[in-house]
């Protein structure tokens, strides 16, 4: 008999989306921004960022509403449209970048304990990866106890995370100082970061990385106790956290000059405030850091084991990740997704790759499950799939709205660059092979004519990525 479901409402999916998009990257936003543009770019970059991830809301909002019998949408949606090979590289991608995104967090958590335990370095000393390992493992125990459980502590840590954030921006916002806001808006003092288009383009992966999470509610749709929860929760959501982040985006410029605020270390924003305020300042932003990771921790890790879960439930994954244990939680891709986790955090002992190198590897893998989802709401459009036959109007808009995601996804891709294309494609690879494994155990056929073409370039990529890393012509 199967268990019954965690009924989420819309305050529980709203933490869910602000909980998993305000982790540890904000808190980094005034360097990581700064190192790539000047004011003039950073506005510019937001606009667009905040189009695109406004049009990739719209497009789970509509999803959500126009295909319930979908769950767990970032995997979902691709299976429907593109086949079971790319619903399983979707929820892949999304599980790697999960992983990834967690592994960064406890870098800069522990970095961030550097500052005043030195003993910690920059997050990677055997101190540093000893604690997060406990802390993971921690995590890992309570994700077991159940999703209701985990949901409600993550409520509790968003709304405890968001007050240092909001304070930092009614902060900064009364010591803004306009002739430092204008001294160089288009970054022309520094011939480094070059023309506005390729400080825009520095910008992307920068500020993507900030707004993944905006599906979450999407993922935990089948755990909603309303399926128009799922849409509300992901509008409201993403709309409060567009506006945090370009408050504090913006307002670090107007305190700082772009030079100063490139240099620092991360998490920058507490450099910020202490610039304003003081040591006082630098406290209370780590304080913030310190619970906003916990909560993003927990986010994240729910996230990426439901996934793996429901492609194993929908048979594009072994059918040992499916297994659920007594309280409903999926215990199997959680040990998995945890013991990745935990190899991950070991390699960082020898890896002298930075968090912005890890945040830029893992947006770089979830660029193509976004893309699967908006060309899943495009397809269903153009054809009135799930339409009345009197909502030709809303046919159109939700066509547009979607081909603007798309659009968005695709010019991510290009910002990219071949260097993460290559880089993403040599840790699909893995996947790819889990899903032949799967196929064949249950007597399945493993590819269709189309996707061995897929697989083959695939393969081919990934042998020039690994070839590049050998010669070191590739990196992080």
């Amino acid at each position: 008999m199967p268990l019954p479901q965690a009924q989420l409402r819309v305050g529980a999916l709203t933490a869910l989306v602000v909980g998993s998009m305000v982790g540890g990257g904000i808190f980094s936003i005034p360097q990581n921004t700064a190192a790539s543009a000047g004011v003039g770019a950073t506005a510019i970059a937001w606009s667009i960022t905040g189009v695109g991830m406004l049009a990739l809301a719209f497009v789970f909002l509509n999803l959500a509403l126009r295909e319930p019998g979908l769950d767990s949408g970032i995997y979902a949606y691709a299976r429907a449209s593109f086949g079971p090979f790319t619903g399983f590289s979707s929820a892949w991608g999304y599980w790697f970048m999960a992983a990834l995104g967690n592994v960064g967090y406890y870098v800069l958590l522990f970095s961030t304990l550097g500052h005043y335990w030195p003993a910690f370095g920059d997050g990677n000393t055997p101190l540093a990866v000893g604690c997060a390992s406990l802390m993971l493992w921690s995590t890992h125990a309570l994700v077991l106890r159940g999703v209701r459980e985990a949901a409600l502590i993550n409520q509790v840590t968003t709304v405890a995370k968001l007050l240092p954030l909001l304070a930092f921006v009614l902060i900064v916002a009364l010591a803004f100082q306009a002739p430092v806001f204008t001294a160089d808006v288009w970054g022309r003092a520094n011939p480094q970061l070059g023309s506005v288009l390729e400080q825009v383009r520095g910008m992307m992966l920068v500020t993507v990385w900030v707004f993944i999470g905006v599906e979450g509610a999407s993922v935990y749709s089948a755990h909603a106790a309303r399926r128009a929860d799922v849409g509300r929760a992901t509008l409201a959501g993403f709309v409060f956290v567009l506006a945090l982040l370009v408050a504090v985006s913006l307002l670090s410029m107007g305190v700082m000059a772009q030079p100063a605020l490139a240099q620092l270390k991360n998490p920058s924003m507490a450099y910020v405030l202490e610039h304003v305020i003081g040591p006082r300042g630098a406290l209370l932003i780590s304080v913030g850091l310190l619970i906003s990771l916990s909560g993003a921790l927990l986010s994240w890790l729910m996230l990426s084991a439901e996934t793996l879960y429901a492609a194993a439930r929908d048979g594009a994954a072994p059918d040992w990740l499916a297994r659920e244990n007594a309280r409903g939680a999926p215990a199997s891709a959680l040990w998995l997704t945890s013991g990745c986790v935990q190899l991950f955090l070991l390699l960082t002992l020898w890896s002298n790759s930075t968090y912005l190198s890890l945040v830029n590897l893992g947006t770089a893998m979830v660029l193509l499950p976004y893309t699967w989802a908006a060309g899943h709401a495009l397809r269903i459009a153009l054809r009135g799939e799930r339409y009345h036959p009197g909502e030709g109007g809303r046919r159109r808009r939700d066509a547009a709205l979607s081909l603007l995601a798309l659009a968005y996804a695709l010019w991510l891709v290009y910002a990219g660059g071949v260097k993460y294309l290559l880089l993403g494609a040599l840790l699909y690879t893995p996947g790819a092979l889990l899903y032949a494994w799967a196929r064949r155990a249950q007597g399945r056929a493993v590819f269709t004519r189309r996707e061995w073409v897929g697989f083959a370039g695939l393969l081919a990529a990934a042998a020039v990525a690994a070839l590049g890393l050998r010669l070191g012509w590739l990196g992080l």
